[in-house]
């Protein structure tokens, strides 16, 4: 094992200096057209297929012939780590434009970073009509870093508007690197059953209005919510979460492992290098997680 050399990748880049300074400063980043829009017509291709059940996985039952695109989608408010059976979901962690603004953000408040990047986690929201949204959270509570460099590269495969449940973001809520404490919402009708966030001012939120295409990109320390869906249509989002390649990932702590030194492997580098390659990589399992919940109900 050789020592790791810290030397800055050369990829494109983007993003311009100020909209880096903006990510720093305010906690997220909007990227209009960064997806092109046959990317995103493959990208709703495939929501269908993995719903239909055509990769053959744990998790989701093969749609029957007689139920419409339409029938199966009707129920799914997301899709957890689609890209663990879908090729096409896993060459979306690596989309090269994608990947070139996370290598300039992702650890950009760190001096010394490279701006390598690992993936560990997707999520595929079809949110259809009268489906909730999510209560304020911060997605570092779920997903820890060493380093506060968690970020999630948010993909409208629709406009996302007011109307149909779009981001609400508080900028600069991820300065403090602080922690919420979290309850229970008491608003089944609006959030899904996940729990809120407190003990903050929110009076200053804005909603992220995009047009399909756009990446929203935001820290895992940013407050941030979505509403119901009160359109007529979808809101279909696909939501990559990265960090920074050089921090160890502590989901949870295995016997035998310390805080320190707990380290999840099932990651897809996507940018730089990989510095702890010679641990090797865990394969992911052939299985899918269900998020089911609509209005009234929980």
């Amino acid at each position: 094992m050789s020592s790791p050399v810290l030397e800055r990748i050369d990829v494109h880049q983007p993003a311009t200096p100020s909209q880096v300074e903006s990510y720093i400063e305010n906690g997220f980043l909007v990227m209009p057209d960064l997806v092109n829009p046959d990317e995103i017509e493959e990208l709703k291709r495939d929501t269908i297929r993995i719903a239909r059940g055509e990769y053959p996985c744990e998790g989701i039952i093969p749609a029957a012939s007689s139920f419409s695109d339409a029938d199966v989608l009707k129920s799914i408010l997301c899709i957890h780590q689609p890209h663990f059976v879908s090729p096409t979901m896993l060459r979306f962690t690596k989309h090269a434009a994608v990947c070139g603004v996370l290598s300039q953000i992702t650890a950009a408040h760190l001096p010394y970073w490279d701006g390598s990047v690992k993936c560990m986690q997707s999520m595929l929201f079809v949110k259809p009509p009268e489906f909730q949204g999510q209560a304020w959270h911060q997605d570092e509570i779920y997903i820890p870093t060493r380093d506060r460099s968690l970020v999630g590269a948010w993909i409208a495969m629709d406009d996302a508007t007011i109307q149909n449940g779009c981001l609400y973001v508080i900028p600069q809520s991820h300065r403090t690197g602080y922690l919420y404490p979290q309850r229970a919402h008491n608003s089944a009708d609006e959030f899904d059953f996940a729990p809120e966030s407190y003990g903050f001012d929110a009076s200053n939120e804005i909603p992220v209005e995009v047009k399909a295409g756009a990446v929203v990109f935001f820290n895992g320390y940013l407050l941030h919510r979505s509403r119901k869906n009160r359109s007529s249509v979808y809101r279909r989002v696909l939501v990559n979460h990265y960090c920074n390649a050089w921090s160890l990932l502590p989901w949870q702590v295995h016997e035998g492992e310390t805080p320190a030194t707990a380290d999840r492997r099932c990651i897809v580098p996507v940018a730089g290098a990989d510095p702890y390659s010679w641990k090797g990589t865990d394969n992911p399992p052939s299985q899918v997680w269900l998020r089911t919940c609509k209005a009234n109900q929980n």
